[in-house]
């Protein structure tokens, strides 16, 4: 059904910004649009996992060095069929996680120091799960797909506008109020919705691959907890939807335009699960 949706989703986002720019220059836009969303997908592609793992001074540790972090990522990604993912940790008492890099090959599974203090075991495997479970279904190419696109559409309005667009069309004020003001809300909101429908499918997938979805259920209510508490220092809006909880902390509108689902949503559906397995 997560799958389903995100298709739905992402062929929305995909029409609506071929509709913006063959409003923004006919079919001549729709396909300077096109090539505009090929190129920043390519890049993203190729170069996102570098990027943020710079942003937040990741560093690789080996196996020496994080023993028990390596064995349980090994086991997880055996158990799932999975190439061996790069470890790596961020200087960051904040807890979370995320995994990133293009494809399972070149995969990357990177934890905060405050994480690696707080969970244990069985917590620490559920958030491991969950990040592989990212991984498993390219979640990490759809992410960066879906913000690229809705990037290169909110860049293709400013474009419009500043050159005049389609103003001169036929039905041009309506199309103009649509390009500039309904259609980059209308893709920020469903990048949003996208993202929300990964970390649910990515919740539903780590449960089962590390076989207890309480685990992962007493992790996200730990980390939510901890990350309120001690906030991240330098989170950045563009990269929130990596981490498996949300490290910018806000008001209720800030919550709103959340990429992630409510914490307290996603534990539910964990213990449904439990039940439904009879833990």
């Amino acid at each position: 059904m997560n799958a389903f949706k995100t298709f739905l989703l992402m062929a929305t986002l995909t029409g609506l910004f071929l509709l913006v720019g063959y409003l923004a220059g006919g079919t001549r836009g729709m396909i300077i649009a096109l090539g505009l969303a090929a190129v920043l997908n390519v890049g993203s592609y190729w170069f996102s996992d570098k990027i943020v793992l710079m942003m937040y001074r990741a560093q690789e540790a080996s196996e020496s060095q994080a023993p028990e972090l390596h064995a349980t990522v090994r086991k997880l990604a055996e158990r799932e069929g999975l190439p061996m993912p790069r470890v790596f940790i961020i200087p960051e008492e904040s807890p979370n996680a995320f995994a990133t890099g293009r494809d399972p090959q070149h995969a990357v599974v990177a934890c905060t120091v405050g994480l690696l203090r707080i969970l244990n075991q069985e917590e620490l495997e559920g958030v491991l799960a969950h990040e592989l479970s990212h991984v498993q279904h390219r979640d990490l190419l759809i992410g960066a797909f879906a913000a690229t696109l809705a990037g290169a559409l909110m860049i293709l309005a400013r474009l419009a506008l500043f050159f005049g667009g389609g103003r001169d069309r036929e039905g041009g004020v309506i199309g103009w109020l649509l390009l500039l003001i309904l259609a980059p809300i209308a893709a920020l909101l469903i990048r949003l919705a996208i993202s929300r429908s990964r970390e649910y499918a990515a919740d539903a997938g780590g449960a089962a691959l590390a076989r207890n979805p309480l685990g992962l259920a007493h992790a996200l209510a730990k980390l939510e907890r901890a990350s309120e508490a001690v906030p991240m220092t330098k989170a950045e809006p563009n990269t929130s939807h990596l981490f498996i909880v949300n490290p910018l902390r806000g008001n209720w509108m800030g919550r709103l335009f959340s990429t992630h689902p409510p914490v307290a949503k996603r534990i539910e559906r964990l213990e449904e699960m439990a039940r439904e397995k009879g833990r």
